[in-house]
């Protein structure tokens, strides 16, 4: 059973709280290692439809916790790269795990939080909630981070945000694209997750699969293999039981088979 992690499945979709709300939910090594084993879990769990990612107490996520930093500082540069790669695996399995991941981002993200933020499919954040590169002032640099921080905001940005370590403000990151939604209170943001995580509900699992896919990484295709791969993947999907499906949905005006998920259910 996870002790730094929360999770529930209600009808398929899978809410994953960071729960050390005593140190604003910073990583040690355990919450990587249990986050990580979630979502490799969650990836092949045909009872998983969606993800919300989320933080228990008043903020999402504050970044790195400062004794398992301080740990790490008596340890040398080969089991610093060691621990950092671990982390850096986490990152990988938020964001490519092919379920869509929804973020809850309420009160601040920093450092390694912001890179959690930077994995989800769908980030929303309440007006009051802050952002922050704060490894620079602790003479670090969001190394891991980088590679999808900086697909998200941009090259120009993160030259800005890296280098001042300054709090980046909740309608700033949507305008930079590091979050999609921000709403007035966590009232009205438990609101727009739960009408986001509908709204996947509704599309066929596989099918969603593959749109988060195609969305990742059509553009970094040229331009005959992009038309190779998109004409392979639309006739494989209408060839295909959810393609069968939804057209005899459509034609009947019945709901489809997949508007009606499994619960694989319970908590951890």
């Amino acid at each position: 059973m996870a002790q730094h992690l929360s999770t529930e499945n209600r009808g398929g979709v899978l809410r994953v709280t960071l729960n050390r709300p005593d140190v604003r939910n910073a990583f040690n090594e355990e919450l990587i290692n249990e986050l990580v084993a979630t979502f490799d879990v969650a990836a092949s769990d045909d009872a998983v439809r969606c993800v919300i990612l989320a933080g228990a107490g008043k903020v999402f996520c504050a970044g790195a916790d400062l004794a398992w930093m301080k740990s790490m500082v008596t340890f040398g540069e080969e089991a610093n790269a060691a621990g950092a790669r671990r982390l850096a695996g986490l990152f990988e399995a938020v964001d490519r795990c092919p379920k869509p991941v929804i973020g809850r981002i309420h009160g601040a993200a920093m450092g390694g939080g912001v890179g959690l933020v930077a994995c989800c499919d769908i980030p929303v954040a309440t007006e009051a909630t802050f952002f922050a590169f704060s490894e620079v002032r602790l003479g670090l640099a969001p190394a891991v981070i980088s590679p999808f921080v900086i697909r998200k905001i941009g090259v120009g940005a993160a030259r800005e945000l890296f280098v001042t370590g300054q709090r980046v403000p909740a309608e700033r990151a949507r305008t930079l694209g590091l979050v999609n939604h921000v709403v007035a209170d966590e009232a009205a943001l438990d609101e727009k997750v739960e009408s986001l995580a509908k709204a996947i509900l509704a599309g066929a699992p596989g099918a969603v699969a593959a749109c988060k896919h195609l969305a990742m990484t059509v553009g970094d295709l040229d331009g005959e293999t992009a038309t190779a791969e998109t004409a392979a993947l639309i006739a494989r999907l209408r060839a295909g039981a959810e393609g069968q499906e939804g057209m005899r949905a459509f034609l009947t005006r019945t709901p489809p088979a997949w508007t009606q998920p499994k619960n694989s259910g319970g908590e951890a």
